[in-house]
């Protein structure tokens, strides 16, 4: 996963994200809190760049204080397939096991995702 720190890649993925809306509002506004001065440390997350699959923002992990706290591990996401979701949780040290954590979407299917993603690994999602 590619970090996007440029404030040129961040106002270009605002964009691309507002002409999806309402499905990219969990991500759009924190996309939109880091290219302004991103008070609350978030980061912003692609699979590829400038064609992405998946966005992904969070607490950048330095700042996480309490790896049981899944609120404040939350996670949101924006993805064009779900192929790319599935790797996302997969395979990446984006989405740690170390952690619980909460991932808000607004797209049908996360939640099968994430069952199909934890009954594999012997996880439980509540």
């Amino acid at each position: 996963m590619l970090i996007l720190r440029c404030p040129a890649q961040l106002q270009l993925l605002e964009e691309t994200l507002r002409k999806s809306l309402p499905t990219t509002l969990p991500v759009l506004g924190t996309v939109m809190t880091v290219a302004r001065g991103n008070p609350a440390s978030h980061e912003v997350l692609v699979d590829s760049w400038p064609h992405f699959g998946i966005v992904l923002t969070r607490l950048r992990p330095e700042d996480h204080r309490d790896p049981r706290d899944y609120y404040t591990n939350q996670l949101s996401v924006f993805y064009r397939d779900k192929g790319a979701l599935q790797a996302l949780l997969e395979g990446t040290e984006a989405v740690t096991q170390e952690r619980a954590f909460q991932i808000l979407g607004m797209q049908d299917g996360l939640d099968k995702v994430m069952q199909e993603v934890a009954s594999t690994r012997g996880l439980k999602v509540k």
